[in-house]
């Protein structure tokens, strides 16, 4: 998943430990993605948003060849600490190029996180053989929709409503991202948009969710106000999203398998 600038969220920095050690649900389910990829012996593949590099190492090792690229230098670097035997560069989804196209290109979690996604495509697109596969999951239309509002319920009930910053997550529905990849030449074979509930670790897990991908939302606002405005969010959603001790997220999920053509 990706750092900011004007194409992603805006003044992120990622923490790459803590992104491992509390929120490594991010690469374990992106595990089941990869049955969608099958990646084959010596296929030129790109993880495009790799992170800290954890779901290029299992394409690795199957015998793939694999480059990871990602906007966050912070992750770059845990990566190429981490994963030392293999390739990983800072790159802009809207605006990278390799020296030859690759045979597949795979990414998890970080495409809602580029808003600018007609850029993305085109550039995935052109980064890939013809014949060459796509697979993507990310954050579908309605993901997150009730940390969103308690996040704005909050803001409103201290008064801060004017200083609510934008979002900067894109979450497209099903058919508005399989027809935008195929107005940039992919043909769409598999697609899917469905609700998954996602468990989030230890008795903090809600605050550290919105602390870690939520907190451009507290951009305009004093670090005092933001506590209050988490503790007020987190109380808000524990009816719903706090089950026998455990804090679920409301994900939704959109992935996706094309092909150039």
């Amino acid at each position: 998943m990706s750092v900011a600038n004007t194409t992603y969220s805006p003044n992120i920095t990622w923490n790459a430990e803590l992104y491992d050690t509390k929120h490594n649900f991010v690469s374990k389910y992106g595990e089941d993605v990869l049955e969608w990829l099958q990646p084959q012996q010596g296929e030129h593949i790109l993880d495009l948003g790799c992170g800290t590099g954890e779901l290029a190492a299992k394409i690795q090792a199957t015998g793939a060849i694999v480059s990871g690229m990602d906007k966050s230098p912070e992750m770059i670097a845990k990566a190429k600490a981490t994963f030392p035997g293999l390739t990983f560069e800072v790159k802009d989804a809207t605006n990278f190029s390799f020296s030859e196209p690759f045979d597949a290109i795979f990414s998890n979690a970080t495409l809602h996180w580029v808003t600018d996604a007609e850029k993305a495509v085109a550039r995935m697109y052109d980064n890939l053989k013809k014949g060459g596969r796509l697979v993507i999951e990310m954050g579908g239309r309605g993901n997150v929709k009730s940390i969103v509002t308690a996040v704005k319920k909050a803001m409103a009930s201290e008064g801060l409503s004017d200083k609510l910053s934008n979002e900067f997550w894109f979450f497209p529905s099903l058919s508005e991202y399989t027809v935008m990849l195929e107005r940039n030449g992919f043909r769409v074979t598999t697609a899917a948009h469905f609700d998954r509930p996602t468990k989030l670790e230890g008795e903090n897990g809600m605050e550290n969710w919105i602390r870690m991908f939520g907190g451009f939302f507290f951009s305009q606002i004093s670090a005092a106000e933001s506590e209050t405005v988490i503790k007020k969010a987190v109380e808000y959603l524990r009816r719903d999203f706090y089950k026998d001790g455990v804090w679920y997220a409301d994900y939704v999920r959109l992935r996706v398998k094309a092909v150039r053509v």
